[in-house]
């Protein structure tokens, strides 16, 4: 027998590290090859880890919540050296299907015990037979203070449960009483330290937000945006809608406003191609894309993410509907992979659904231009000489200035409200 040690392997899309999730298994428990060890969560994803062993969990090196770097150990396996490691099958992740990188150790058994990376609270759901080590003061407080041991951070010597322990317990129960406005029990607040007077909670900045917010203030500051606008009478487009939800060709999707919009923009793109591009500063070289991986930004809890529909240009109406409504369920779920989060060519921002009406976004990192999609409400508009209430919305296109100027930008926004305008003339364009 020997202990094999499992290490966070290298994800690939230059990824350097991973925020532990959660565990899938618990310790002594008996796991087979291929089995989801851990969910992670790295800059572009949540993905489960699967185990490249059969054997016993011997102790975890981090615990939930904490962020590793690629090569780290995570847990350690007891195998049998008599039974080799199979390679999973297929692709379980979005990791590469290889195992990872192990590092074996024999089960010396005059050695002493491997020390745990932290204890975590005294017992948990996912390990509710390890009992709460305490002394009997601290039990005491504990009760006298209403606190159940079992939830509390362990920090003593070998996990046992200290008065410190217990007190800090009580202060942050206390300070959660105090504080609020109605959202004591916000998601967005888990993970968070209450300040001791209740009226702030910080969280630690990790995984998504904090690559989302890395890569926004790079383009902010690297890319000089230009952002042009048009307000459109969308009112054809949603007489369209309409007539597609009655279609039986298009009754396993959903139709919706921003499938109108992404294939006029896709049209737009064909007509003027510069406008896919990107600037390679190191080789002082513009990049111009002969293929459209339409990115589309999608808010969830983590954060903002932009998965994109690969070689959207080649999807008709109804194929670039299902792969928008599997973008988005994968985005929701949060089981979103690497792989649709690389190499997209320009994205849409739907700020409609939120009722906003226009707004100067910032570039997708390595992109030139992205589309900003507004709310389409009714308004008073002049058709036909007469002032007619129309569906109208407000349409935005940012883009990098050193390879798109004005004159293309505004042409490129000028078609897509071209189309959103009288949907006919995508028939012209195709």
């Amino acid at each position: 027998m020997s202990v094999q040690t499992f290490l966070l392997p290298d994800a690939g899309e230059g990824l350097t590290e991973a925020e532990i999730v959660r565990w899938l298994v618990e310790v002594d428990a008996e796991v087979e090859v291929n089995q989801p060890l851990v969910e992670i969560e790295t800059a572009k994803s949540v993905v489960e880890l699967p185990c490249p062993w059969a054997g016993q969990v011997v102790e975890f090196a981090v615990q939930a919540g904490e962020t590793v770097g690629v090569g780290a150990p995570l847990v350690r396996i007891e195998v049998d050296d008599a039974v080799p490691p199979l390679a999973p099958p297929g692709e379980p992740s979005a990791l590469p299907a290889t195992p990872p990188p192990a590092v074996s150790e024999r089960n010396d058994t005059a050695a002493s015990p491997p020390v745990l990376v932290g204890y975590g609270p005294a017992s948990s759901a996912g390990d509710a037979q390890r009992p709460v080590l305490a002394k009997p003061p601290v039990r005491a407080l504990a009760k006298q203070l209403g606190i159940d041991v079992a939830t509390v951070w362990a920090t003593g010597p070998g996990g046992i449960l200290t008065r410190e322990d217990v007190l800090a317990a009580s202060d942050e129960q206390s300070a959660r009483r105090l504080a609020g406005y109605g959202c004591d029990d916000a998601p967005w607040l888990t993970g968070g330290t209450v300040a001791r007077d209740g009226r702030t909670t910080r969280v630690p900045v990790r995984s998504v937000r904090k690559r989302t917010a890395e890569a926004m203030v790079a383009s902010a500051f690297s890319a000089p945006h230009v952002t042009v606008f048009r307000t459109v009478d969308a009112t054809k487009t949603m007489a369209l809608l309409r007539r597609l939800r009655q279609d039986k060709e298009f009754a396993d999707v959903r139709v919706t406003p921003l499938l109108i919009a992404a294939k006029a923009l896709l049209l737009a793109v064909r007509r003027h191609p510069e406008i896919n591009a990107s600037w390679d500063e190191d080789a002082q070289e513009i990049v111009y894309k002969h293929y459209v991986n339409l990115g589309i930004a999608a808010q969830t809890e983590r954060g903002l993410i932009v998965p994109n529909v690969k070689d959207a240009h080649r999807l008709s109406l109804h194929d670039l509907a299902l792969a928008l409504r599997e973008l988005t369920s994968a985005a929701r779920s949060g089981k979103t992979t690497a792989a649709v989060m690389t190499d997209g060519t320009i994205t849409i921002t739907n700020i409609g659904v939120f009722g906003i009406d226009a707004g100067t976004p910032i570039l997708t990192p390595g992109e030139s231009a992205i589309f900003a999609f507004g709310a389409i409400e009714q308004r008073p508009w002049v058709h036909g000489g007469k002032v007619r209430p129309r569906d109208v919305a407000e349409l935005a296109l940012s883009f990098d200035h050193r390879l798109v100027d004005g004159a293309l930008g505004a042409v490129v926004l000028s078609d897509v409200a071209r189309i959103l305008t009288d949907p006919a003339q995508a028939l012209v364009w195709s």
